[in-house]
């Protein structure tokens, strides 16, 4: 990946401010490994596609319990 790309994957911080879970309505936290907005209390994992937050539940893929227990 080039280095353009790395930027382009990268999630606007004050974005990531006003984005909260669409299911429960609480804070998220961002995986720039996975390129990923996770959700503690849902136990979800929102992708990010081109640098856009895809915030539909139908989309989020279920966090392991280890993955929900290391979150802050």
């Amino acid at each position: 990946m080039s280095k353009s790309d790395a930027e382009a994957r990268e999630i606007d911080p004050k974005l990531l401010e006003i984005l909260v879970c669409p299911a429960t309505k609480g804070p998220l936290v961002y995986r720039k490994e996975a390129n990923e907005l996770l959700s503690k209390k849902a136990r979800l994992a929102y992708p990010i596609r081109d640098g856009i937050p895809i915030m539909l539940v139908d989309e989020a893929r279920p966090l392991s319990d280890d993955e929900a227990n290391a979150l802050p």
